[in-house]
């Protein structure tokens, strides 16, 4: 049995090969929507991508078994409470597919969502009776379990897939041999759970002793512990959820469409009907010099998740890229099924060399500045866009807090006066998407903390 894994760090998605080489069979399981790298290496090992399974409807990316279904002819599987607009086998517990000395079983393991299923791998030249792997999708992480909360606007509530978890979990997956490995579909960063370690791969012995969620404890206290203390779901995930169902265009039909360079004139009319520009910049290159009105979202961090967080689903986008990265912004907000892009500015932003006129500033500031600006008489304004728990953890005296994901909605909390407003966070990421937030919505003087608070502790600044 081949299983290879792929990590896609961005969205903190882990997704799966398996193949034998014998019947040079695959299958892959919670596939990205970008697939070449799938049937790359199926080429390279002389397998067929013949299956490909959905663990559940996703809710924070698009998954590509659309993609594999049109391009390699795979067959897809979906749980038995799923339903969807394209053609798919239902599978549920009993229900297996072989190839070779490879079988597939499913069990159904509803919780995080009411499709949910969990697939034992088998290698039936190593042991028929007992299986080597347990791709568990969201039901079971590495440290933690599926959030429950998730299809709440669909009608189902958190409590009521809280204990339909519980029973997945200890039912189901606490009953197989502690030697089974554990291959989830997310890691640390994943907003689908709330205490995911970085580890990629576990075994159900050591999750059965060391997972808070898998410790001995009734139904009602672990819905309590499960249903406490989960991040924001950022407002695409019931969009993506939705999308996963769907019949849709593929990506690859999708980039052919949307990547068309724009002159800046059309880009500006655009931005006048109600178009979004999109720069997908580095944090130092937009504060060096940007669009006005442009919001920056680089492909250096977490892109796809704030994105979709940040970004509306019904305007249309104008992406800003660096030179050559163009298909890359693409890419990455198809991946999330951000396909309502207008084009790309030719040229960047060269294109608005001769229009100064256009060109908008971040002033970046040190943290001794920083130090010293805020011991004057008319200090600036210093803005945290951290999460809470970042924030109880450590933060700058006097400065005021908004997380990033509440940004928009808060808006009217920010001063709009002569004081300059400093934005920061860990490192500088986020901060420079605040900061083009907030230039955007027309306050004032903005600057940006250079290296965040990381940066302000290494200057042995106070915290509090």
């Amino acid at each position: 049995m081949i299983l290879t894994r792929y990590y896609l760090g961005c969205l903190a998605h882990a997704s799966y090969l398996i193949g034998d080489e014998a019947s040079r069979t695959a299958a892959v399981v919670d596939p990205q929507r970008d697939v070449d790298q799938y049937l790359a290496d199926a080429n390279r090992l002389g397998l067929t991508i013949r299956h490909v399974f959905l663990t559940h409807f996703h809710a924070d990316f698009v998954a590509g078994h659309l993609e594999l279904r049109d391009r390699a002819g795979a067959q897809i599987y979906l749980g038995r409470r799923a339903a969807a607009e394209y053609a798919f086998t239902p599978a549920g517990d009993g229900d297996s597919v072989a190839f070779g000395s490879v079988r597939l079983a499913v069990l159904e393991t509803p919780g995080h969502s009411p499709e949910s299923i969990s697939i034992l791998a088998y290698d039936l030249a190593e042991d028929r009776r007992a299986p080597q792997a347990v791709l568990t999708g969201d039901t079971l992480f590495i440290g933690d379990v599926g959030r429950p909360d998730l299809r709440a606007s669909l009608g189902w509530s958190a409590a009521q897939l809280a204990g339909m978890l519980y029973d997945s979990l200890r039912d189901k997956l606490l009953t197989l041999p502690d030697a089974t490995l554990v291959y989830p579909a997310h890691g640390a960063g994943s907003l689908c759970g709330k205490n995911l370690s970085t580890d990629t791969v576990s075994t159900i012995g050591v999750q059965r002793r060391y997972n808070y969620a898998l410790q001995p404890m009734s139904k009602d206290a672990f819905i309590e512990i499960i249903m406490a203390d989960q991040p924001d779901a950022p407002p695409y995930f019931t969009y993506d959820a939705i999308l996963n169902a769907r019949e849709r265009p593929t990506l690859e039909a999708t980039l052919a469409r949307v990547l068309r360079p724009v002159t800046l004139e059309e880009l500006l009319r655009r931005r006048g009907e109600g178009a979004q520009v999109l720069d997908t910049r580095d944090p130092a290159d937009f504060a060096g010099a940007h669009l006005t009105g442009s919001v920056n979202i680089g492909l250096g961090g977490q892109f796809a998740s704030w994105a979709g967080t940040l970004l509306d689903r019904t305007a249309p986008i104008v992406i800003i890229a660096g030179s050559g990265r163009e298909q890359e912004s693409a890419l990455r907000l198809g991946r999330i099924g951000f396909d309502h892009i207008a084009g790309y500015l030719a040229g960047g932003m060269g294109a608005v060399d001769a229009r100064p006129d256009l060109v908008g500033r971040v002033p970046r500031v040190t943290a001794p500045t920083l130090a010293e600006q805020m011991a004057a008489p008319d200090p600036p304004i210093v803005l945290d866009v951290r999460t809470d728990a970042e924030r109880k953890d450590a933060s700058i005296a006097g400065s005021r807090h908004i997380p990033l994901q509440h940004l928009h909605e808060r808006l009217g909390e920010v001063p709009r006066g002569p004081r300059t407003v400093v934005v920061h966070c860990a490192s500088g990421y986020r901060s420079s998407i605040a900061a083009s937030v907030l230039q955007r919505h027309g306050v004032g003087e903005v600057a940006d903390l250079v290296g965040g608070i990381s940066a302000w502790r290494a200057s042995q600044l106070p915290t509090v």
